[in-house]
């Protein structure tokens, strides 16, 4: 950030390389909407491009970052409160080839549940959806961002420790939600009986 508010252009380049993914994604799960993510994301690096001369190393830079992008997203929240937004199985990146939550890795589903993946990805998208937004702004900067809870902390304008109590409480409001989608993935459909001389259904 030193070096593009000395003119050099390549290092704001360097920057979105970096940073550009990790602020999509947490925006696009903070908003539910691809556009509108995509519309805050050129927000936030036009604040950054802005803000150039004024940037002082008083904080980590990523934490700065997304700074920007969470009083983005509480300004958006106010705007579209009412608002129907698309559902958080939206592409999760520019090139669109992931969806939100298709981190479930397919070897950790058993073969006969499967089928049942893309339903439980919802119920699992809906789940964080639900959470109150001080919760799931602290959860997405965890597991996006990747920032600490002093980050987070420092992000959000809360102590360290409230941080940490609001992603406890987001991980047991979501272990609560997705008590069925464990269940489910453990315990598949029994097959049903038949009538007839065969007896048990072995299709």
């Amino acid at each position: 950030m030193e070096a593009f508010a000395d003119g050099e252009a390549e290092a704001f380049d360097h920057l979105v390389r970096r940073h550009s993914r990790g602020l999509y994604n947490f925006l696009l799960r903070s908003v539910q909407s691809a556009p509108r993510a995509e519309e805050l994301l050129q927000d936030v690096l036009v604040r950054v491009i802005r803000s150039k001369h004024r940037y002082r190393r008083s904080a980590k830079f990523t934490t700065w970052m997304y700074t920007i992008a969470r009083n983005l997203c509480v300004d958006e929240s106010r705007r579209a409160r009412f608002r129907d937004h698309e559902s958080l199985e939206a592409p999760r990146g520019p090139d669109g080839t992931r969806s939100l939550l298709a981190g479930l890795r397919a070897d950790a589903v058993p073969t006969d549940a499967r089928a049942e993946a893309v339903r439980l990805r919802a119920q699992m998208a809906r789940a964080v959806s639900r959470l109150p937004r001080d919760q799931r702004e602290v959860f997405l900067m965890r597991q996006l961002g990747g920032l600490s809870f002093r980050e987070i902390g420092d992000a959000v304008g809360a102590p360290e420790n409230t941080v940490k109590s609001r992603m406890r409480y987001a991980l047991e409001k979501l272990r609560g939600e997705l008590s069925e989608l464990h269940a489910a993935i453990a315990s598949p459909p029994a097959k049903q009986r038949r009538p007839g001389r065969a007896g048990w259904s072995h299709g």
